[in-house]
């Protein structure tokens, strides 16, 4: 089934905008400026949406206003107004699991402790979306966790997960198609 919907979870506001915890809004922020779409706020969806028809699909995108948090409630609102199956979601997000600079994909499965994911699920109702997993590594105990996602990465954290973020663009193509064993065979053996 072809992709309908993306979402990348970011905290709002400028004092957030270069953390770590936004790198899922970097990424979507790369596909609107490859396929000039604009993203309009859309205050009674709790989100900034635009879309826009790449080849024959017609693609919808998105990221929350709301806090990460409460990343549930923007895309269930989302997803209900544009009548989009949660199998036809790709949500792009922070991964504390891999490191800065590594883009995995996912389907299914549980939220990791992520907080947005927490809330995507529980608002959901269900885990079965696809997951673009971008690695911003880990700070090595998990009481700094938090301050960790919320600061900004490194000079070199940072231009290696935007080098992640353009490889895994290449694949933008074959995400759309929905061909997914594809996308992680190319982005897995990386």
């Amino acid at each position: 089934m072809p992709l309908q919907l993306i979402v990348g979870l970011a905290n709002p506001g400028k004092e957030y905008a270069d953390t770590r915890h936004n790198v899922g809004a970097w990424w979507l922020q790369a596909v609107c400026t490859q396929f000039d779409i604009n993203l309009q706020t859309q205050s009674k969806l709790l989100a900034a949406v635009g879309q826009q028809h790449i080849g024959t699909n017609k693609i919808r995108c998105a990221i929350p206003t709301t806090y990460m948090n409460h990343s549930g409630q923007a895309l269930q609102k989302v997803a209900q107004y544009y009548n989009v199956a949660s199998e036809d979601i790709l949500v792009a997000h922070d991964e504390l699991d891999f490191p800065a600079g590594t883009v995995r994909i996912k389907f299914g499965g549980g939220h990791g402790g992520h907080n947005g994911l927490r809330d995507i699920i529980a608002q959901l109702g269900t885990d079965k979306f696809h997951r673009l997993r971008i690695g911003i590594g880990h700070p090595g105990d998990r009481d700094l966790v938090s301050d960790y996602v919320l600061s900004n990465p490194s000079k070199s954290d940072r231009d290696l997960i935007q080098n992640s973020i353009q490889n895994s663009m290449l694949l933008f193509p074959t995400m759309l198609a929905g061909d997914w064993s594809e996308v992680m065979n190319k982005l897995h053996q990386n």
